[in-house]
């Protein structure tokens, strides 16, 4: 199934000049979902993953599935001030402004084997500072997952993600 006819574009959203991804299209369908979690699930199911770091509030759908799958646990990243016990935040830029992002404390240890995921790559802040996030606890190693990479935009912050196994399924 092709993806890219099935995930919304949103023209001047959330702001004029931005064309968002929109994913619900796909989510609501359940041959589409089902591939996109299978996916997620056969391409990590022999790395040896514990934990799937997810982020607000996209993210979470997928990863929350895949995590099941992976027989792994799930962690949520999410905005500031969102969970209610101690935490670590990651402040980033987004291509339309800056945000600051929490994981709890005690998610992670150093010898997890983290799948970071998330719906959409964009300018790559938000997954570097999920990055960030997890690389404080010491694990053991990182992947990244994304639905959607906007490949047409490139910078400095995508490219520290190269150092990385991404697995993405649609790319623009």
């Amino acid at each position: 199934m092709n993806l890219k006819e099935i995930i919304r574009e949103v023209p001047d959203y959330p702001e004029k000049g931005i064309s968002f991804k929109d994913i619900t299209t796909m989510l609501k369908h359940p041959v589409a979902f089902k591939q996109v979690v299978n996916e997620v699930y056969e391409t990590f199911k022999d790395k040896g993953i514990t934990k799937i770091v997810s982020l607000e509030s996209r993210g979470f759908i997928v990863g929350g599935a895949a995590a099941y799958l992976l027989d792994a646990g799930f962690v949520p990243i999410r905005k500031k001030g969102k969970l209610p016990a101690e935490t670590v935040a990651e402040s980033y830029e987004l291509e339309y402004g800056s945000d600051t992002i929490e994981m709890h404390k005690d998610a992670l240890c150093q010898d997890d084997v983290v799948l970071i995921h998330d719906d959409l790559l964009a300018t790559g802040g938000t997954a570097l500072a999920a990055l960030n996030l997890v690389e404080k606890m010491n694990v053991k190693k990182v992947y990244f997952s994304f639905i959607c990479d906007l490949k047409f935009i490139e910078n400095g912050k995508k490219e520290t993600l190269s150092k990385y196994e991404t697995h993405t399924l649609v790319e623009y």
